[in-house]
């Protein structure tokens, strides 16, 4: 989701400022923790399972981040932010790292002194309707009522799709995430929109029965997803984007979980390199040369994530469609590790 209605004025520029010489990655080291901003619940992204422990592709990148800078993968934190906090607990150093289905867009990277790592999720605005509607499209839902959370841009997103559009609709607008869904659910409105990932996730996780919802086709927005760090810290945002392209490149390459430590005897140049097998690329992070080993080995490559939080593997059964390897057709592609 896309937070529109910022705070961010002096406070953002302030605590830009402040931490523009920041050293996050030898606190982290010296702290022994990477302290790691997810969602309040987001089935498949970040949600703690039957026994409280923190899951999901998100959860996952945190972990990454924690196995490269301190060798495992459980010395994680995890903070759970609604979408007004995430921005103000970034920049005041409450946490490390942001890893919460945060859109990047050019506001965020210019004006928040935060800046975005990469991009782990390829996304868009989409709705959910009863099948009881009897809708197939979305230009049919005219004179709907539409749930949506504040402080996100899913409102601005809606009211330029409707407009454009020609469709008209009485919006129903509530701060808390959790309250929007109780709200859909109890019927007060025949729409939910957000991103689409995010109503995969209502549909399974929230709704009594999933089989009496349907997403609609629509995609109206463009949402590429993926975690944050403070500006001004360059040495933490070369941890942090290099820890999810290894996850990518790994995929690439067919270096998994599994068969990681098969792969430090491998012939190719290029695994060799990422597994630290040739030394330099540890190095030049700040890292153990087994930085990225680690996160394969504890973590995954970014296929074997995808699959158990999200994909056909998992509840949600998102196909991977953008999120695909670029060699299938998809935007994942890796940048070099050389």
């Amino acid at each position: 989701m896309r937070a529109f209605k910022y705070a961010v004025g002096a406070l953002a520029m302030m605590a830009g400022l402040s931490w523009a010489h920041a050293d996050t990655l030898a606190t982290v080291k010296e702290r022994g923790v990477v302290r790691c901003g997810v969602t309040t619940g987001f089935a498949g992204f970040s949600a703690p399972d039957a026994k409280g422990v923190w899951k999901g592709l998100d959860v996952d990148m945190c972990r990454a981040v924690a196995a490269a800078t301190l060798g495992d993968a459980e010395k994680v934190k995890i903070v759970p932010l609604n979408a007004q906090q995430r921005f103000t607990a970034l920049q005041s150093g409450e946490i490390d790292l942001l890893a919460r289905n945060t859109t990047v867009t050019q506001t965020r990277d210019t004006s928040l002194g935060v800046i975005h790592a990469g991009i782990n999720f390829y996304d868009g605005q989409g709705f959910l309707v009863p099948k009881s509607l009897g809708i197939k499209s979305a230009k049919e839902i005219n004179g709907a009522t539409v749930c949506m959370q504040t402080g996100t841009s899913n409102e601005n997103t809606m009211a330029d799709w409707a407009r454009a559009n020609q469709v008209t609709y009485t919006p129903v607008v509530i701060e808390q995430f959790n309250e929007v869904v109780n709200a859909f659910a109890a019927g007060r409105c025949d729409v939910f929109t957000t991103d689409a990932s995010g109503l995969a996730s209502i549909r399974i996780a929230k709704l009594s029965d999933p089989s009496d919802y349907v997403i609609l086709p629509e995609i109206i927005s463009k949402e590429p997803l993926g975690p944050f760090v403070r500006q001004g810290d360059d040495v933490w945002l070369n941890v942090v984007k290099w820890s999810l392209q290894a996850m990518i490149g790994a995929e690439e390459l067919g270096v998994t979980s599994a068969n990681v430590d098969q792969q430090l005897d491998s012939h190719d140049p290029n695994v060799r390199r990422m597994l630290g097998v040739t030394p330099g690329a540890g190095k030049n992070l700040g890292l153990d040369e087994k930085w990225a080993y680690n996160i394969v080995k504890q973590v995954g490559n970014y296929g074997e994530s995808f699959e158990r939080n999200v994909g056909m593997d998992s509840p949600l059964q998102i196909r991977r469609g953008l999120n695909a390897q670029w060699t299938d057709g998809g935007l994942m592609y890796a940048l070099p590790i050389r």
